[in-house]
């Protein structure tokens, strides 16, 4: 078994692979490489796509990498091998991202990417630190997760889907806030679960098991 994190340029990724090596030996989920080979990426059992920063940076940083974007559609859309996106990684699953400029996502999940606009105006941008999450509808990937579990965030743009149904779970951060996003055999979170202790330990370990 074999997870492929993708390594890109966009984002530190020395605390996402030890908490997935830490919660790969704990449940006996196999090896977890960090990655920019789209042959190792195909070999992948499944993949895991971080991201920090802006969106028009992430998606040209991905597409800058020969084969690389062609390697996680055949891996994630055409062998249906487990996916997860975080924080702009999940927001690059959308149709069109609105930072700074309109930007193609991959359409793996039909929505857009905006900026956050909290209605109480003492609530500022960007949205940082810990909130409750609400779970919207159950996913093995959030086995053992309730509602009013603490994740951490870090971002000013949030992913506005189109269909309710792609929509696990959400936050209240001056109105709803997409917290994690899931079809078929794809997940995405907008915090950061390796920073989001035991919360994010359990959705890690959870997407290690899980077969879609």
């Amino acid at each position: 078994m074999l997870t492929a994190i993708i390594d890109y340029e966009s984002g530190n990724l020395h605390s996402a692979e030890k908490a997935f090596q830490k919660m790969a030996a704990e449940r006996d989920a196999g090896d977890v490489v960090v990655t920019a080979d789209p042959e190792v990426v195909l070999k992948a059992d499944r993949v895991v796509l971080p991201g920090d920063g802006a969106f028009p940076a992430c998606r040209d940083a991905l597409d800058s990498i020969e084969g690389l974007f062609d390697a996680l559609e055949e891996v994630v859309m055409v062998r249906a091998r487990p996916f997860l996106g975080i924080c702009v990684g999940m927001q690059m699953l959308a149709t069109w991202g609105r930072e700074y400029e309109d930007t193609a996502g991959f359409g793996w999940i039909p929505g857009e990417v905006v900026r956050i606009t909290p209605a109480d105006p003492s609530l500022k941008v960007p949205h940082m630190g810990w909130n409750d999450l609400v779970i919207d509808r159950p996913h093995p990937v959030l086995d053992g997760i309730r509602t009013g579990d603490h994740a951490y965030f870090v971002h000013s743009y949030h992913f506005r889907v189109d269909e309710l149904s792609d929509r696990l779970a959400h936050v209240d951060y001056g109105g709803d806030i997409t917290a994690i996003v899931g079809r078929d055999n794809i997940v995405g979170t907008q915090f950061h679960p390796e920073k989001s202790q035991r919360t994010g330990l359990r959705l890690i370990g959870n997407f290690l098991a899980w077969q879609p």
